[in-house]
C-alpha cells in the first residue's frame, strides 16, 4: 500500500511540476473544442399531435373495413414524406426566400426529409408529427419559426390527404367509368343492332328463341307435337265420318209441320252464337248455318220426314274435327317450309350458325363489362359519399405546432462543460506522457534500483526568499490562467442561455 501511494505521489509530483505544460494544452484544446461547437448551428424542433378516428357506422355498410380505413391512413401518414408534399412544404414557407433554384430546392427537401418524423402512438388514433430546422444561413428565430410551419403544413397536408384526396380521387375514378361507359354503352348498342339485324334476316323466321340451331330443334320438337296432335285429330275426324254415314238425315212419319219448329230453333241458336261474339268463320257457327240451310230447302221442297237431331249434331262435330284437322296440317306445312328454308340457308351459308354465335357471345361479353362498370360505379359513389359527405373520418389537433423557445440541438451548455472537462484531461494527459518519456530520476530509490547501487542520501531543493517569492507569483499566474479556462467556459454558458431567451 505504501508503495501504491508513493507511486501516486511520484506520478502527481510530475505532473505539476509540468503544470503549466497541461494548462497551456488545456487552453488550446478548450479554445478549439468551444469554437467547434460554436459554429453548430442550432436545430429548432416543433412538435404537434393530431387525432384520426377511421369509425364508422356507415363503412360496414358500404364494404368499407376498419382494416382497410386503418390501412388507408397507415398509407397516407408513410407518404406524407414524400417529395412532393415536401415540395408543398418548402413553397408554402418561408423557406421559399431561401430557395434561389433547383438545386436549392432539392436540398431544401433533403434537409426536411431528415428533419420530419411522423410517429404513431400506442393509440393508432394519436399521431405525432415533428419538424426540425437547422438552416445555417438563418438566424435562431428565423429557424424557431420554419419549424413550426413546417409543422403546420404538414398537419394541412395530412388532412388534405385523408379528406379532400377521397373527394379527388373519388371525382377522378366516377369521370373514368363515365368514360368507360359510354364507349361500352355504344359498341353494346352496335352489337345489338347486328344481333337484331341477323334475327330479323335469317332465326326469325322460326320459333323460339336462342341460337339458330335451337330455334330449328324447337321447330322439330313442334312439328313432332303437331304430329301427335294430327294423328288424334284424324282419329277423331275418321270416327266422326263413320258415325255420319250411319246417322239418317231425317226422321220418317214426323211430318212436314216440324220443319218451321225446328227451323226456328236452328236460327235462335245461331243468334245466341252470334250475340257470344262468334264469327262467320267459328265451326259452330259455319254448322249451325249449314242446318239452317237445310232446313230452309226442306221446308221449301216439301219433303217428307223431319231433319234428325243426332245428324245435325253429328255433322257439326264433324266440321269441327275437320277445321282442327286442317289447322294442325297448315301450321305443319308451314313450320316445315321455314325449316327446309332454313336447313337451305345453312347449307349455303356454312357459317351461319357461327355468326351468330359470334355476335351473342360478342353481345353477352360486353353486356357483362357493362353491368359490372355500371355497379362499381355504383359502389365508388356510394364509397365516396360515406367517406366525404357522412364524415367517416373524424381529424382534431390535439396539440397545435408549438414555437420552439430553445434549440433541441445541440446542448451547448452541456457540450461546453465536456469540452472543459476533455481539455483538462488532455492537459494532465500530456503532463503525464512527457514526465514518462523524460529521463530523470524522482526520488533516491528509483535510481538506486536503475543503478544497482546504493545511495547514500540526497538533497531537497532550496529556496532563498527571491526565489520563494517568484514562485508564489508564478502560482498566482497558475490560479489566475486556470480560473479564467473555468470562467470562460462559465461566460460561455451564460451567453448561450441569453440567446436562447432572446430567440
Amino acid at each position: 500500500m505504501a508503495a501504491l501511494v508513493d507511486e501516486l505521489l511520484v506520478v502527481l509530483h510530475g505532473i505539476w511540476n509540468r503544470r503549466w505544460l497541461a494548462l497551456a494544452v488545456a487552453w488550446g484544446v478548450a479554445m478549439l473544442g468551444w469554437l467547434g461547437i460554436a459554429l453548430i448551428p442550432n436545430s429548432y424542433e416543433s412538435k404537434a399531435r393530431v387525432y384520426v378516428n377511421t369509425q364508422s357506422l356507415l363503412e360496414d355498410k358500404v364494404g368499407i373495413t376498419q382494416v382497410q380505413s386503418q390501412q388507408a391512413l397507415d398509407r397516407a401518414r408513410q407518404t406524407l414524406a414524400s417529395t412532393e408534399n415536401l415540395e408543398r412544404v418548402v413553397k408554402e414557407t418561408d423557406l421559399a426566400r431561401t430557395v434561389s433554384g433547383p438545386r436549392d430546392l432539392a436540398a431544401k427537401i433533403t434537409m426536411l426529409r431528415e428533419g420530419i418524423t411522423v410517429m404513431a402512438q400506442l393509440d393508432p388514433s394519436m399521431i405525432d408529427i415533428s419538424a426540425t430546422s437547422a438552416d445555417a444561413g438563418l438566424s435562431d428565430g428565423a429557424n424557431a419559426r420554419i419549424s413550426q410551419q413546417i409543422a403546420q403544413k404538414l398537419i394541412d397536408i395530412f388532412q388534405e390527404s385523408n379528406l379532400s384526396g377521397d373527394k379527388v380521387e373519388t371525382r377522378q375514378s366516377l369521370a373514368f367509368l363515365d368514360q368507360q361507359l359510354a364507349e361500352r354503352g355504344k359498341q353494346l348498342a352496335a352489337a345489338e343492332q347486328k344481333r337484331v339485324e341477323f334475327e330479323q334476316r335469317y332465326a326469325a323466321v322460326l320459333p323460339g328463341a336462342g341460337s339458330i340451331g335451337d330455334r330449328m330443334n324447337a321447330a322439330r320438337q313442334e312439328i313432332n307435337t303437331i304430329d301427335s296432335q294430327l294423328i288424334q285429330a284424324q282419329s277423331g275426324l275418321s270416327a266422326m265420318n263413320g258415325q255420319l254415314a250411319g246417322t239418317p238425315q231425317t226422321l220418317p212419319g214426323a211430318g212436314a209441320s216440324g220443319g218451321p219448329s225446328a227451323l226456328a230453333q236452328v236460327q235462335a241458336d245461331l243468334a245466341s252464337m252470334r250475340a257470344r261474339g262468334y264469327t262467320s268463320n267459328h265451326p259452330d257457327v259455319i254448322a249451325a248455318q249449314r242446318q239452317v240451310d237445310l232446313l230452309r230447302r226442306q221446308s221449301g221442297g216439301g219433303a217428307g220426314g223431319a231433319p234428325n237431331p243426332a245428324w245435325l249434331s253429328i255433322k257439326s262435330m264433324q266440321a269441327e274435327r275437320a277445321a282442327t284437322v286442317q289447322g294442325l296440317q297448315a301450321r305443319k306445312a308451314q313450320l316445315q317450309s321455314d325449316l327446309n328454308a332454313m336447313m337451305s340457308r345453312q347449307t349455303d351459308e356454312p357459317g351461319l350458325a357461327a355468326e351468330q354465335e359470334r355476335l351473342d357471345r360478342d353481345y353477352q361479353l360486353l353486356k357483362t363489362q357493362y353491368d359490372k362498370m355500371l355497379a362499381d360505379r355504383e359502389e365508388i359513389r356510394l364509397r365516396g359519399d360515406v367517406k366525404t359527405e357522412a364524415g367517416a373520418i373524424q381529424f382534431r389537433v390535439i396539440n397545435p405546432p408549438s414555437l420552439p423557445t430553445a434549440p433541441a440541438a445541440p446542448n451547448r451548455p452541456l457540450l461546453l462543460l465536456g469540452v472543459l472537462v476533455l481539455a483538462v484531461g488532455a492537459g494532465i494527459g500530456t503532463a503525464f506522457a512527457v514526465a514518462q518519456l523524460k529521463g530523470s530520476f524522482p526520488n533516491a530509490a528509483r535510481l538506486e534500483k536503475a543503478m544497482g547501487v546504493p545511495v547514500i542520501g540526497s538533497i531537497s531543493q532550496t529556496l532563498n526568499a527571491a526565489q520563494v517569492a517568484a514562485e508564489r507569483q508564478r502560482m498566482k499566474w497558475f490560479a489566475s490562467a486556470s480560473g479564467g479556462l473555468a470562467g470562460l467556459c462559465l461566460l460561455l454558458i451564460v451567453i448561450e442561455f441569453v440567446q436562447r431567451g432572446l430567440a
